[in-house]
């Protein structure tokens, strides 16, 4: 009997990928469907729920979830569910398709036949609208604002059955699993609470901090990191993943932490996203997500702890696994090591505030980076990439929000 927090829903893992015998058949049936190109978000989004990622979902969203979604964090069944999962198309293209007919659904990047679907039903948005709930703006230079507004007019609602899981296992081997290989991992090391921290960032000393506070009081921690796609100026995930693996061999106690990665694109909602963290968290078998500063945000859009709040606004039971809050943490030269606002009595003055943002950027610039600021190895991988980065290929890493305070 498993001591791990249930799949969300309640239920078994509910994996749409289909195997064997089925997945050969539906794959020859696939090339003879009507072709529909998906984006690099759609395609993570099909991933996870073809690994049950996205359990209990069995494929993408009606309008009455999407507004369910939008306006109260619930799906038409009841079901929590904070940011919408949705598949766009253009009109000209929509209006080509039948209620009840089935489609192959093609990466627009790499022609690869990623699952097929019954489209049940075919519906126009408010993007706007949609904008405002869940990111809280509608300004087009906000990241996740832009790929709204460029998704097509209509929406295409129904079940899916994947048949592929992309690039993924093969670009990243072992750091790539999925809810079942998480959950057996934590099983056979006995562990009940384990606790998630999400990153689309190497870690730096903060980071650090956060991970070492969450094994003193959990069984293990599962530093996940986001496999997809990132805005420019972020490291790209593969040197990321050998960053932290640096960082956990030379930092920490044996077996105390597992490395993954998952298959999204970020899509920068700050506290709606934190909520989505967790909750396809819980199904990779985590009981807690660390929630740090500026979850998941980007710019000045959202509060630095807004993602710590919007947890105390849900109903009770909407969701199993639950944020480990975690205060503003620094280099306190007076205490002589990492501490909080909780930890620490001291000024500002004798504090060093850490952020990937400034990381990135005094790296970018080829500018000293405090010893305080991260681990030498970790800087030896990073300044051997950012050196490796042509000059007309570099892009200016602008510090905005808190990660300019």
């Amino acid at each position: 009997m498993s001591k791990l927090v249930n799949p969300h829903g309640g239920g078994e893992l509910k994996p749409l990928l289909l195997e064997g015998e089925a997945l050969t058949a539906e794959l020859a049936r696939a090339e003879t469907l009507p072709k529909l190109n998906v984006s690099s978000r759609e395609v993570g989004d099909i991933i996870m729920l073809g690994i049950g990622g996205f359990t209990p979902l069995d494929g993408f969203m009606t309008r009455a979830d999407w507004e369910g979604v939008c306006d109260g964090m619930k799906m038409a069944s009841g079901l929590f569910w904070p940011i919408p999962i949705t598949l766009s198309t253009p009109q000209a293209e929509a209006d080509t398709l039948k209620l009840g007919e089935d489609i192959a659904l093609v990466d627009a990047e790499s022609g690869e036949i990623m699952a097929t679907m019954t489209v049940t039903e075919k519906y126009a948005i408010d993007k706007e609208h949609e904008c405002m709930m869940v990111y809280k703006t509608t300004d087009i230079e906000h990241p996740g604002v832009k790929m709204v507004m460029e998704q097509g007019e209509v929406n295409l609602a129904g079940p899916v059955k994947v048949l592929s899981q992309g690039r993924f296992p093969t670009d990243f081997g072992d750091i790539y699993m999925t809810p079942a290989e998480t959950r057996k991992h934590f099983e056979e090391k006995g562990w009940s609470t384990v606790v998630a921290f999400q990153t689309r960032n190497p870690l730096h000393r903060s980071h650090e901090y956060l991970v070492k506070i969450a094994i003193e009081i959990c069984d293990g921690v599962m530093i996940h990191s986001l496999l997809g796609k990132l805005k420019p100026g972020d490291i790209p995930s593969d040197v990321r993943v050998k960053a932290i693996n640096s960082l956990v061999e030379n930092y920490f106690v044996k077996d105390t932490v597992l490395q993954s990665g998952y298959p999204l694109d970020m899509r920068y909602a700050g506290p709606r996203e934190a909520l989505l963290h967790a909750l396809f968290r819980q199904n990779y078998g985590c009981s807690h997500l660390i929630v740090g500063r500026d979850h998941a945000g980007v710019g000045d859009y959202y509060g630095p702890f807004d993602a710590h709040h919007i947890f105390d606004e849900l109903p009770e039971g909407a969701l199993e696994t639950q944020p480990l809050k975690i205060d503003w943490t620094f280099f306190c030269y007076k205490c002589g090591g990492m501490a909080s606002m909780k930890t620490c009595p001291h000024e500002a003055g004798d504090r060093l505030l850490l952020s990937g943002s400034k990381l990135r950027k005094l790296l970018s610039e080829g500018d000293e980076v405090p010893a305080e600021f991260s681990r030498p190895e970790v800087l030896a991988i990073l300044r051997e990439y950012y050196e490796g980065i042509a000059d007309d290929e570099k892009v200016e890493v602008k510090l905005s929000g808190h990660s300019a305070k």
